[in-house]
């Protein structure tokens, strides 16, 4: 399989997961336009399109894609039904593509009905998980919010993270600031900030990478708590993750 990264808009990227012939699944398509050009580039046809949650920046291609590409079939949580989803999927459903086999992952947070999925190594996830960082909580609750990243987490240290935006750089110098001292954030900072320098794309990631660089997947760490003014004795993990959520949205 061939992982294709597509920018649209000014940060987003959405997904071309394909073998080259038959199986070519499309990720979060919020334009139609350059899906198209890519495709038509490899003189493909998609053979899936995938929506993680409802906004618009997400499924604005779906119209369009499915008028020149009939039949397409358009899988989704509820919240994308209104958006073009022609399959609804929920957390625990598994979806057969072809060879692939997808689980959907329930990851509300960002959403109340965000899912990811998940078809090893390959886990696209929207707009839950960034590299070093997460998405902000417009609908759920900080809890839920943590509890989704939590399950991510829970998968193999070889996941590819198929995030939506190249929001990594901005993440980074946040969590530099509150970690000025992590010498493993300082050196991944160097790294992207010349990657970006160039032009060039700092996603997919992988867990095992942002198991390291990523505070939001380190809340249990002691460090990160005390430095957030936390007593680990009395405090909830995701009450930690709760502030340092809060601290991003300020920053």
């Amino acid at each position: 399989m061939h992982l294709i990264s597509i920018p649209a808009f000014q940060d987003n990227y959405i997904w071309l997961l394909t073998d080259d012939q038959h199986i070519n699944i499309v990720v979060d398509p919020g334009d139609a336009e350059p899906v198209i050009e890519a495709l038509s580039k490899r003189d493909l046809t998609p053979s899936a399109i995938l929506l993680t949650h409802h906004h618009n920046d997400h499924t604005g291609g779906v119209t369009s894609l499915c008028e020149r590409y009939p039949g397409t079939p358009v899988y989704g949580p509820q919240e994308t039904e209104n958006k073009g989803a022609t399959v609804i999927v929920k957390e625990g459903d598994k979806i057969a593509l072809g060879a692939l086999s997808f689980d959907v992952i329930g990851v509300p947070g960002h959403t109340l009905g965000h899912i990811a999925y998940f078809s090893a190594p390959y886990l696209f996830c929207g707009d839950t998980l960034f590299s070093a960082g997460c998405g902000r909580i417009f609908e759920g609750t900080a809890k839920q919010m943590y509890e989704s990243i939590e399950k991510i987490a829970a998968l193999g240290d070889n996941t590819i993270v198929c995030c939506a935006h190249e929001y990594t750089l901005s993440n980074l110098r946040f969590a530099h600031h509150i970690l000025p001292e992590d010498s493993e954030i300082e050196t991944y900072l160097q790294q992207i900030t010349q990657l970006r320098a160039e032009n060039k794309s700092s996603v997919p990631t992988t867990l095992q990478k942002e198991k390291k660089i990523n505070l939001f997947l380190r809340c249990h760490q002691t460090d990160l708590q005390r430095k957030l003014g936390f007593n680990t004795s009395t405090t909830a993990v995701w009450q930690i993750f709760e502030r340092l959520r809060a601290l991003k949205d300020s920053y």
